[in-house]
């Protein structure tokens, strides 16, 4: 199958990054990258079975600890969870309809390219300056993020920008432009901090994901490399030969300029 066939197999809400839940001792990394304490309201944007709710108001003791699911099933378990925590509360529905006016630091982990646009925009007109917005894998779009561990961005508000991709990329990497030993370090480093692939999947799941990350970057004309380089020719024959899955189909006959 090529990419596209793979990815529409997928449950939707695995792609759009609402239904993944992190290891505990990962919560309280991210948690800790984000400086959270008891003078926060923190909000978790698609919250799913509600870990990260119960964590933040128990053992970081925040102010407020805010779940968001839209799905009734899922937050049913998540109410479960934090229903002996007068510090945490529950709100069933789509995160767009939600009012983030009191909200000093927001959890969000969504992918889906239109969701992230509109709340980015909601981020910038109804939520208060200082405001840290964590993300994963990446900034909210070229927004500059005031803090870096990657895989693990924080964002705060008043917010800036970069000119453009490549002045992104440089300034978070250190680099120019991304290679495919570049490429290789971020998906090792983004599978293995989050540490939900069990690790005899994690060196596939690292491959699949070195090789989205240099086809982009080869796509948007920020690839080191002139010429498709020979380990991800490997890779993807790799790839197509023993996992039926082509990822030939995304790359982009040249670079853009």
């Amino acid at each position: 199958m090529d990419i596209s066939e793979f990815v529409s197999s997928l449950p939707e809400n695995v792609l759009i990054g609402d239904d993944i839940s992190l290891p505990e001792s990962v919560i309280r990394k991210i948690f800790s990258f984000g400086e959270i304490n008891s003078d926060d309201v923190f909000y978790h944007l698609g919250c799913g079975a509600g870990n990260t709710v119960q964590i933040a108001a128990k053992e970081f003791g925040v102010k407020r600890s805010i779940g968001v699911e839209k799905r009734s099933e899922i937050a049913s378990v998540a109410r479960k969870r934090i229903s002996r925590l007068k510090n945490a509360q529950l709100i069933v529905d789509d995160i767009r309809n939600v009012s983030l006016s009191d909200a000093t630091v927001v959890l969000f982990w969504f992918n889906d390219e239109q969701i992230v646009d509109q709340m980015t925009a909601k981020f910038k007109n109804e939520t208060m300056d200082n405001i840290r917005i964590l993300t994963i894998l990446s900034p909210l779009g070229l927004i500059k993020p005031s803090k870096v561990n990657f895989p693990f961005f924080m964002t705060t508000k008043p917010f800036e920008f970069y000119n453009g991709l490549q002045e992104q990329i440089e300034t978070i990497h250190g680099t120019k432009c991304l290679d495919f030993t570049g490429s290789w370090n971020l998906a090792n480093r983004y599978v293995t901090e989050l540490d939900v692939v069990p690790g005899e999947y994690q060196r596939f799941v690292i491959m699949v994901q070195c090789m989205v990350i240099w086809i982009n970057a080869w796509n948007m004309g920020i690839a080191c490399e002139s010429e498709i380089p020979p380990p991800v020719t490997a890779y993807i024959g790799i790839l197509k030969e023993f996992f039926n899955l082509d990822l030939s189909s995304m790359i982009q006959s040249s670079q853009q300029t």
